[in-house]
């Protein structure tokens, strides 16, 4: 019997479904799965495929590669996704006439507000005691030395009314002056704070954070400034909320200058011709314009702008890979979601960053065949096997969908992956309606990543993967939703105190971040509802008849996200308001909601249709 291999690239993972198959009858023999190498549907998914195959070979008991059993493969049609972040305002915030340390240090010195002209510790007692001043001490001065030449010039009359130090000694600088004054410390780049200013010191009593300084108006009475002058401060005012500790120096005119770059606008091609909107006016109205011009031919990027950048990086990217020249990539779905980004601040002296609100935007870039068949070649001579495109993975996965126990036509199926997320509608008469949406799992990675602040992307895979906890002690954690579990044997001295992932029932993760876990929490959750909640509904629609979502009785959720502990709970709930039975499928009736795709393939190569 011809042994056949059926392959679904997608994304993140490529699944592979070996069977035998003769005269309309289906023998499965095993399945795999392997990291896809490579953007989607680009010749460097080979080396995925190659591994895959091996895995399925060596769960059927045949030697590692020994790729000549099988007789054809059989791949998806793939239409590669790209996410990426466009800001809403400008690759930098700039501030103007200001410098600011607001980095929050761990153990800041002393309590209160103080004001006073900048001076080097050095030049304390060259200070008349009218002058009001804040010192700043680098670290090749000792806290004792530090904390004697301040106490003489106490002792003076003159008014210290702050320390900026260098080195971590607010306390044992508070410890031993004569005077409660608000010391911030560990400032690195103390070279760089600006001497002979007027300066503003704030450090807040624990367990609360920076009031006057979190205010730009606050400022602006500390400073004098204009109504000009404090709509130029209101991104320090915001970088510095939730500070215990903060410092804030005017500086001369034109000292520290401000550079823009848009955000831009989109220009988005259909049938009502070409529709532009501007990216700052946010995700929900960029979403109406993309709904009101479906189905759409291509979207733009305004040039010079950080969308325009965004859109050609899509092309040009889509271009080297496939061999395409740049006027045959199209974008063909875009998905937009309101998201804060922390934008590093110039200016600041502490490596401060401000939220600032943005758009996460994934685009989903049109399938060719001509990219698909010089990958089924390249397999074809890497293996030595023939290959062949079966399909676009929505109609495929319908065929595997159906062989969840308990299924039945009319059916839809929603196949929620790393980069996209597709829809097909089975018909009782046997047509299958289908549609390819751009965002999924990557996209919450985007956000998530964007609104923590976080660059370690194994890190943001497992905040999205694994629910939270709090190591209250060393035998018991209180979990992300308020209960308590105990262990029988000591947790490790390092996560005590800490928030962590639940990776296994015995195994935790310290997140070795300075954040609640009611944000790491909500930030998880917001992300993929806004994009999975979101595109499981914008894709029924698509599909449905009539387009009402009302009148799809049942829909099975496939693909790797839809193992995930909480996505498909959400979009259960959400389409249970909908009249919508939904549920998590089984493939093969052991595999779970993996592996739908693949098994399509193989049985559509059998002759199998969906009815």
């Amino acid at each position: 019997m011809p042994i056949i291999a059926g392959v679904d690239i997608g994304n993140a993972t490529t699944e592979v479904a070996l069977a035998r198959v003769e005269d309309g009858s289906v023998d499965f023999i095993s399945s795999s799965t392997a990291y896809t190498t490579g953007i989607k549907g680009t010749l460097q998914n080979v080396t995925g495929v190659r591994r895959a195959l091996s895995l399925a070979l060596e769960q059927a008991g045949w030697p590692h590669e020994d790729f000549k059993r099988i007789d054809i493969i059989r791949l998806n049609k793939a239409a590669p996704v790209i996410g990426d972040v466009a800001m809403e305002t400008i690759t930098e915030t700039i501030i103007t006439e200001s410098t600011m340390i607001g980095h929050n240090p761990s153990t800041p010195g002393g309590v209160g507000i103080g004001v006073g002209r900048t001076i080097s510790i050095y030049d304390l007692e060259k200070t008349k005691p009218e002058d009001p001043v804040v010192v700043v001490i680098p670290e090749s001065v000792s806290f004792e030395e530090a904390a004697n030449m301040i106490n003489l010039a106490l002792s003076r009359g003159i008014a210290v009314n702050g320390v900026i130090c260098q080195s971590d000694d607010g306390v044992l600088i508070a410890n031993r002056i004569n005077k409660t004054i608000p010391i911030v410390d560990e400032v690195k780049a103390i070279d760089r704070v600006p001497l002979g200013m007027q300066c503003c010191v704030e450090v807040a009593p624990p367990g609360r954070s920076v009031e006057l300084l979190s205010n730009p108006y606050g400022i602006a009475t500390i400073f004098g400034l204009s109504s000009d002058e404090t709509r130029q401060i209101v991104p320090v005012a915001k970088a510095l909320i939730g500070n215990r500790s903060a410092v804030v120096i005017r500086t001369p005119l034109g000292e520290v200058k401000e550079r823009r770059i848009p955000a831009g606008e989109l220009y988005i091609l259909g049938p009502t011709g070409k529709r532009s909107i501007n990216i700052d006016e946010g995700a929900e109205a960029i979403m109406e314009i993309v709904d009101a011009n479906w189905p759409i031919t291509d979207i733009f990027g305004q040039p010079g702008t950080n969308v325009g950048g965004m859109m050609e990086r899509v092309r040009k990217t889509m271009s080297e890979l496939t061999g395409l020249p740049l006027g045959e990539i199209h974008i063909k779905d875009l998905l937009a979601v309101d998201t804060m980004v922390p934008q590093r601040v110039v200016g600041g002296l502490a490596e401060e960053f401000a939220m600032e609100t943005g758009v996460a935007l994934a685009v989903m870039v049109e399938a060719q065949e001509l990219p698909m068949q010089k990958l089924a070649s390249a397999i074809e001579s890497d293996m030595g096997v023939k290959v062949e495109i079966g399909g676009v993975e929505a109609e495929m996965a319908v065929l595997g969908a159906l062989t969840t126990p308990g299924t039945d036509a009319p059916l839809a199926v929603l196949d929620l992956g790393a980069g996209s997320t597709d829809a097909s509608l089975l018909r009782s008469n046997g047509q299958v309606e289908l549609i390819h949406l751009a965002g999924a799992g990557n996209m919450v990675n985007t956000i998530i990543s964007s609104e923590l602040g976080i660059d370690d992307m194994e890190l943001v895979e497992n905040i999205k993967e694994h629910p939270l906890c709090k190591v209250e002690s060393v035998f018991h954690v209180r979990l992300e939703d308020g209960t308590v579990r105990f262990f029988e044997k000591p947790l490790a001295p390092e996560l005590f105190g800490r928030v962590a992932l639940m990776i296994k029932e015995d195994f935790l993760s310290p997140i070795l971040l300075d954040t609640s876990i009611e944000k790491i929490r909500d930030v998880r959750r917001k992300a993929k509802k806004e994009v999975f909640v979101t595109n499981a509904l914008r894709a029924l629609k698509r599909v449905a008849p009539a387009q009402n979502i009302r009148l799809i009785d049942f829909v099975v959720l496939v693909g790797g996200s839809a193992l995930d502990f909480e996505i498909p709970s959400m979009i259960t709930e959400e389409l249970a308001k909908y009249s919508v039975v939904a549920g998590r499928g089984n493939i093969r009736g052991s595999l779970g909601p993996r592996n739908a795709v693949a098994t399509g393939l193989v049985l559509s190569s059998a002759g199998r249709k969906a009815l």
